[in-house]
């Protein structure tokens, strides 16, 4: 069957991707950004996911004002890049992965879910910017890409809530795939932002942090979070970060954060990327004790402790107890 191996939040700055565009990663303004992701594509890359889920936010490309899906699924073979009023970014359109795509569609529906079907379907920077960020400056991108668009511009957006629902939907639907992928699911979008009115320009570092905190550990606060919190606290545009609890419902209650990158400010907006894996399965301390140093090595670095087989077992050991609460 296919499986979720990974989960990505990931802010999708449009400046971001003019930058790699024109050859200013490097300097004075984009460094402290573009000089944190090797960790984070290294770690992706060997990961070598099959299919990546990538949810974002359409702005007026391929809808506008005048059709506005909740939820839009693209089941194309491939999706061109916009043209967002600049010409098209010079990187690779994206190849789709039509089979997966169309049996989340159906499995979605049949649950409830009730997505707008795209068999046509230009991307924009929403999805262009998280690839970049996630892969550079490739030939072809190295994964198929599912693209899942939803409504973040018009009132009223689907509730975070909502979104984590739909990210357990899209879970379930993955794992009765009649097929070996290895999939990962991106939520875009964010971080706090607001592009108008009196607040235009706001940035809130706090909020931005603890909604990393809590989407490793204590996840309910965002999901429970109201469209006015949210925009209270974020700015209007903050609202984009229900997007990432799409990512959140498709991974495991418990998962291990594998990078993080917070960095103010990009453009006029706080960007921010965090990778995580699903957590193993919990083991007692009898089962854990008993384990051949290889195997402990393996587990605790899926835990999230790093440990290499050079170190002393009763260390690595300690740790492990520790970390699962045992000591």
């Amino acid at each position: 069957m296919a499986k979720i191996i990974a989960g990505i939040g990931c802010s999708h700055v449009p400046a971001v991707g003019a930058a790699s565009d024109h050859g200013k990663t490097e300097d004075g303004y984009w460094t402290p950004l573009f000089a944190a992701l090797p960790a984070a594509r290294k770690w992706i890359k060997d990961l070598a996911p099959d299919v990546l889920i990538l949810v974002y936010n359409d702005h007026a490309s391929a809808f506008s004002l005048e059709l506005i899906p909740t939820f839009a699924i693209g089941v194309a073979q491939w999706f061109e890049n916009a043209d967002e009023g600049y010409g098209r970014r010079q990187i690779p359109n994206v190849e789709g992965h039509p089979e997966l795509a169309w049996h989340i569609t159906e499995s979605c529906i049949l649950d409830g879910f009730d997505l707008t079907i795209a068999n046509k379907m230009d991307v924009d920077h929403g999805c262009s910017v998280p690839l970049t960020v996630f892969f550079g400056e490739p030939a072809a991108w190295p994964v198929k890409v599912i693209p899942i668009c939803v409504n973040v511009i018009q009132y009223p957006p689907p509730t975070a809530r909502r979104c984590y629902d739909l990210g357990k939907a899209i879970r379930k639907a993955v794992e009765e795939y009649d097929g070996e992928l290895k999939v990962a699911i991106a939520g875009t979008g964010g971080m706090s932002h607001q592009l108008q009115g009196e607040r235009s320009g706001v940035i809130n570092t706090e909020f931005d942090v603890n909604y990393l905190d809590n989407l490793r550990d204590n996840n309910d606060v965002n999901r429970d979070r109201s469209h006015l919190e949210y925009i209270r606290e974020a700015g209007s545009e903050g609202i984009e970060l229900v997007m990432w609890q799409i990512m959140r419902g498709a991974m495991n209650e418990k998962v291990v954060e594998k990078f993080r990158k917070y960095h103010v400010a990009s453009s006029n907006t706080a960007f921010g990327v965090i990778c995580f894996e699903n957590a193993p399965e919990e083991k007692s301390a009898a089962e854990i004790k008993a384990m051949k140093e290889p195997v402990l090595v393996e587990y605790a670095n899926a835990l999230g402790i790093t440990a290499h087989v050079n170190d002393l077992k009763k260390d690595t050991l300690e740790k492990v107890l520790s970390k699962l609460g045992y000591s």
